[in-house]
């Protein structure tokens, strides 16, 4: 069956369109002015290409690329059109540059990309099955979702940043007792991965095609590895997270405003590598994607969900999301977004490290939109994400996304937990 037509509500892609400007424009004032051209992740661009990207890239994608207007200043366009995943820090300085316009110019740029871009979301015509890249609107789902997904690569750049160059947003931290986590038992059954075309009104290319795939039984921890669990891992000989520093002889969590006293029942965030090295040191493993899926979506009768606790919409009383704080929280801080097998914390709080490589479903075919976005990264080096973290939009918590990064890459938001 083809693709069926759909219609768009532009009201409500306005609104999230100026929705996600504002929350643009409260994390970029977060940063000093001075520190604009700096790189705290050396691994990505200064604070200043991101100002710029996020408007420039809704500008190109939607109103050039798919409605075939003209630039507006081809120069800072090229200048801004794309970010950089190098695999290394040598490998990132060849994108090192000095020269980035001034404030009054790229001010005038961004001013206009905004413009053009809420005329078109207001008047253009933005579903046309006769041309690819505005099939069931899909310019416009890809420029509101891409900026929302910066949204939180933003929050990892500003938590490296110095304290003393970024503001505060004022947050309320606890921790708990420490909640013994077992092993679940989840039955053998099916997880269905991906996304169907026909019913999807958007999803990234890496998400299609909807496939089953058989899960044999396999035992997954309740809740995921804490600072508490890693701690026992420090004092022999395990490394300590990147996230964690130790002053005095106590360990203290780097938040994003503040260092803590660590949170012992606030799940650990770590790179892959570090994961898979405290799963050796247990005798477990970290879950695959299918098992996730399994442990998250699945049920004990068969039927899968939408999401781990249900049908309802993604909201606070589930999971610690959509920028409702910038830092962890307890693990067992959301029993109501539990799984059918009583799995607790499996979306929110950190993203969760899976084994399985990033790599394209049966019947992948590069999005029209933005055909390079998952293709140059299947590379057998970046590897499956689930979940969410407390910075993950709203709108980005369905069943069939999937986030993706190096193995040892230490700056991600993301937890882990084990399997047997």
């Amino acid at each position: 069956m083809p693709n069926a037509t759909i219609d768009v509500d532009r009201e409500y892609l306005l609104d999230w369109y100026q929705r996600n400007r504002e929350r643009s424009a409260v994390l970029f004032a977060l940063v000093d002015e001075s520190a604009m051209r700096s790189r705290p992740i050396p691994l990505r661009h200064p604070f200043i290409f991101y100002e710029g990207h996020l408007p420039v890239f809704n500008h190109l994608v939607l109103n050039v690329r798919a409605l075939g207007e003209a630039p507006i200043d081809v120069t800072l366009e090229k200048l801004f059109e794309r970010g950089i995943d190098p695999a290394s820090i040598e490998a990132a300085r060849e994108h090192e540059r000095a020269n980035w316009p001034s404030r009054e110019r790229l001010d005038v740029l961004l001013r206009e990309c905004d413009e053009r871009v809420m005329h078109a979301l207001r008047d253009a015509r933005l579903v046309d099955e006769k041309v690819p890249s505005l099939a069931r609107g899909q310019a416009a789902f890809t420029i509101l979702e891409h900026e929302a997904m910066h949204h939180e690569t933003l929050a990892y750049i500003i938590h490296e940043l110095d304290y003393a160059n970024k503001g505060r947003i004022a947050q309320t931290h606890y921790d708990a007792p420490l909640q013994p986590n077992e092993m679940v038992a989840v039955d053998a059954g099916t997880a269905t991965l991906g996304a169907n075309r026909d019913r999807s009104a958007f999803g990234w290319d890496n998400e299609f095609d909807e496939h089953e795939v058989f899960v044999p039984a396999f035992g997954m921890q309740r809740y995921p590895v804490t600072n508490g669990d890693w701690l026992h891992f420090v004092n022999d000989g395990g490394p300590v997270p990147p996230f964690w520093c130790e002053r005095d002889g106590d360990f203290l969590l780097r938040g994003i405003f503040e260092e803590l006293p660590l949170p012992l029942s606030w799940p650990v965030w770590v790179s892959r590598a570090h994961a898979r090295a405290y799963a050796a040191w247990c005798g477990k493993r970290l879950p695959s994607e299918a098992e996730f899926h399994r442990a998250a979506f699945g049920t004990p009768n068969g039927v899968e969900r939408p999401y781990p606790w249900g049908a309802d919409a993604p909201h606070p009383m589930f999971g610690n999301f959509d920028f409702e704080r910038f830092d962890p929280e307890p693990v067992d801080a959301h029993p109501g977004g539990a799984s059918a097998w009583e799995i607790y914390d499996l979306i929110g709080n950190g993203w969760e490290w899976t084994a399985t490589p990033f790599a394209p479903f049966p019947g992948f075919e590069a999005m029209a939109s933005y055909p390079q976005y998952s293709a140059d990264f299947f590379d057998g080096r970046h590897y499956v994400l689930k979940g969410a973290s407390p910075v993950t939009g709203r709108e980005l918590i369905r069943r069939s996304f999937r986030n993706w990064f190096y193995d040892d890459y230490r700056y991600a938001f993301a937890k882990f937990r084990l399997v047997e």
